[in-house]
């Protein structure tokens, strides 16, 4: 089947899939004027490609214009209108450019897409098996292309895409809705752990008031052993005892007889 690309020069060409395609003669690069009777993926096309367009794409093949999304207002569509061109329906891109992102296929994809859709799977595996990437392609989307493949027209394409997007965004909603959720219960576990200041207090206290009895029973130990060695010659001299007293929260009294 026939495959053809206009290509604008937007990008590396050693990073085009369109250009690389081309290399390998898989495809047709068209001048501006050449006109294309084939499926071409625009955004300037006012229906999605469906399994209505699979004739058109048997007999004419598929074309895509090969331009950045980041300059696409700069394509004069105008001058390349067919007179098929289609919109493709919501698709993940798996490139190394734009992997994740929705909508952004590059031209190899693109072109995958409606030979995907159309009823042609094998056309865009072979385009697909250019690159190294390629497999993800069929991976991420298989379930939506395969969706795509059975509608009848554009508006059960349109159907399945709106359906999905919808799924998307009530998946969404959810996972945020347990997002809050979860961290409304760490933020109750923190304040049970860490907000009780009454208990952190009491915690303080109590520490506090261990390391210092600890610290005060080594100075009056040093203090006793210390008074002990400088007047060791005058205990038979002093008839004054001293007992130290340890109460139970560990304070150190002196008590004179």
């Amino acid at each position: 089947m026939p495959v053809a690309m206009w290509d604008f020069k937007h990008c590396d060409p050693k990073r085009c899939s369109g250009v690389k395609l081309a290399r390998c003669d898989m495809l047709k690069t068209l001048k501006l004027t050449q006109r294309f009777r084939g499926i071409v993926a625009s955004p300037i096309g006012e229906k999605v490609v469906s399994p209505a367009d699979r004739k058109v794409v048997e007999l004419y093949g598929a074309g895509v214009v090969d331009c950045s999304w980041a300059r696409v207002d700069e394509v004069p569509f105008s001058k390349i209108k067919g007179p098929t061109d289609r919109l493709l329906p919501y698709l993940v891109a798996t490139n190394p450019v734009n992997y994740g992102k929705p909508w952004k296929l590059n031209c190899a994809e693109a072109l995958a897409a409606i030979f995907y859709i159309t009823g042609y799977p094998e056309h865009g595996e072979a385009l697909l098996g250019k690159f190294k990437w390629g497999h993800a392609f069929k991976k991420v989307n298989g379930g939506l292309l395969s969706r795509y493949s059975k509608c009848k027209d554009a508006a059960e394409v349109l159907e399945v895409q709106n359906e999905y997007l919808k799924k998307l965004e009530e998946d969404e909603r959810i996972k945020k809705e347990e997002s809050l959720a979860q961290q409304d219960g760490d933020s109750e576990d923190d304040d049970l752990l860490f907000k009780n200041h009454n208990r952190d207090n009491a915690f303080t206290a109590f520490a506090d008031d261990t390391d210092d009895s600890e610290e005060d029973s080594d100075e009056e130990d040093s203090d006793e052993d210390s008074e002990g060695e400088e007047n060791s010659g005058d205990e038979e001299k002093n008839d004054d005892s001293i007992d130290l007293i340890t109460d139970n929260l560990g304070n150190t009294y002196i008590r004179n007889h």
